[in-house]
């Protein structure tokens, strides 16, 4: 092969190769939604809305865009709860990219599959505007305690950390004109959307349409079920923050205040329309909410953290197991039939679904509907959504990942 020959198969080669790598990076590109910069509440510090170590509350925000400029979603992002002085101040202590107690060092954040702005992960709200409020107070958005303790220096300001996000919006950012709003949450989150639906819907009277997305924030007091912690956990909550006058009136003229942390107690009188996404195998409250045996905690917590270790589950554990799938469905069961109500509850051994996008987009599907499609179809009103997995009486792994 002559010389020349040699040197215009090597530009040859170089020129595909420069092609391939140019095609990969841009595909990659699409994938990877770009990081939003932290917010701090303007005057946050005077007005009180603090996290738990007196630093000031803040909140991540992307711009709308096209057709998308009159709609919002919030997002209320979970981290469980502290309970108690000493778990207050450890939690205090956490700042960082997703610190639980301090917005210290908050860092820049990507958005989550369901404010992304990429049309094909996210077609029905991609250009929304979009805000996700940092979760500082530990007890799921709803406290706003006056007095500081002297001894501690916890502040217990979550409330006022989420009414002020809001009202910051809307006079500086164009939320009062919100055409369509919708308040999404997981977890801890998730419970905070329930418990916050309706006074996030009052502050938009103007707005077209108003709903409220819950994502794994349906926990239920499974009071048939042995050595329950729920129970006793959410009443110490509502007790060390101070929530009483905060919670659902419906519920707390009827009952202990730590029972109007159990969804199943609020949910029927929530005026806005809501979407439950759950799983009746509920792998974080399996594990942290109930305990069935006390001098084995260790071996109960190893066999149920995950879905590879159930092999390890004694036949009693198991069944325990069992039993709280029976005991979510029966409370599901129980809520009164509302036409508005969208419901997604499958059997995936997961805790928390919009975080990944293999969960977002891939599985759980019920009725050929993902997560994705559900949300959509119901928030827009393309369809009902009152989908329950009857076909799968186990749990079944949903830990798959798109790249």
């Amino acid at each position: 092969m002559g010389y020349q020959n040699q040197i215009m198969i090597a530009t040859c080669l170089k020129r595909v190769l420069y092609l391939l790598v140019l095609i990969i990076s841009q595909v990659k590109g699409q994938g990877t939604d770009p990081q939003v910069n932290v917010t701090f509440i303007t005057d946050a510090i005077a007005k009180g809305a603090v996290c738990l170590d007196g630093s000031p509350g803040a909140y991540y925000f992307a711009q709308g865009f096209e057709d998308g400029v009159d709609n919002w979603i919030v997002y209320l992002p979970g981290g469980a709860w502290c309970n108690s002085k000493d778990d207050c101040l450890r939690r205090s202590k956490t700042g960082g990219a997703d610190g639980l107690g301090s917005s210290k060092n908050a860092a820049p954040k990507t958005l989550l599959p369901i404010e992304s702005p990429n049309k094909s992960i996210n077609p029905d709200f991609y250009n929304w505007n979009k805000v996700y409020i940092r979760y500082c107070d530990g007890a799921s958005f709803m406290a706003d305690v006056e007095a500081v303790d002297p001894e501690t220096q916890l502040y217990l300001r979550g409330r006022r950390i989420f009414i002020s996000v809001l009202e910051e919006l809307m006079a500086t950012k164009g939320m009062a004109n919100a055409a369509n709003a919708l308040l999404v949450g997981d977890s801890a989150g998730g419970l905070a959307t329930i418990l916050n639906c309706d006074r996030f819907s009052s502050l938009l009277p103007m707005a077209r349409r108003v709903k409220c997305i819950s994502d794994s924030g349906f926990f239920i007091q499974a009071k048939d079920l042995p050595e329950d912690n729920a129970r006793r956990y959410f009443a110490s909550i509502a007790a060390f923050h101070e929530l009483a006058e905060f919670l659902p009136e419906s519920c707390t003229q009827r009952m202990d205040p730590g029972l109007c942390l159990f969804p199943e107690n609020v949910v029927d009188d929530i005026q806005t329309p809501l979407f439950l996404l759950n799983s009746d195998f509920d792998i974080y409250q399996i594990t942290y909410q109930i305990n069935p045996n006390p001098p084995d905690e260790e071996g109960w917590k190893n066999c149920t953290k995950v879905f590879q270790n159930l092999h390890y589950c004694t036949a009693s554990q198991l069944h325990i197991i069992m039993d709280f799938h029976t005991a979510f469905l029966e409370t599901v069961a129980g809520l009164n039939d509302n036409p508005t109500r969208g419901l997604f509850i499958n059997s995936c051994y997961i805790h928390d679904f919009v975080y990944i996008q293999s969960n977002w987009q891939g599985t759980p599907t019920l009725q050929n509907k993902t997560v994705q499609q559900a949300f959509g179809d119901w928030y827009f009103e393309r369809s009902s959504v009152q989908l329950i997995d009857t076909q799968h009486p186990y749990p079944i792994n949903c830990n798959t990942q798109i790249v």
